[in-house]
């Protein structure tokens, strides 16, 4: 069953508030539907796995110009995002 972006939107909302907080927490949102938008035209996959979604927000640090950053490098190389998100998570 496929599910429609304001549900995943729903689903994200509680981790990107935790993330951003209350106030900037609609615009991260926006921006992991834009995400979307790319992904879908780059892979012709409607969403990226949460993973993908996991490691931005984890890159991001509840900056939001660091949040456009790693969105950009998610679409153009997950896999260095997820390297990315390894070191912060000091997972490398």
């Amino acid at each position: 069953m496929a599910i429609g972006r304001a549900a995943r939107r729903a689903e994200r909302a509680a981790a990107v508030e935790a993330a951003f907080g209350p106030e900037l927490a609609p615009a991260a949102l926006d921006l992991l539907e834009l995400v979307e938008y790319a992904w879908h035209d780059c892979y012709q996959e409607i969403t990226p796995h949460e993973g993908v979604v996991a490691d931005i927000l984890a890159c991001a640090g509840g900056d939001l110009a660091r949040m456009v950053r790693f969105a950009h490098l998610a679409v153009t190389d997950s896999r260095d995002l997820h390297v990315a998100a390894d070191k912060i998570k000091g997972r490398s």
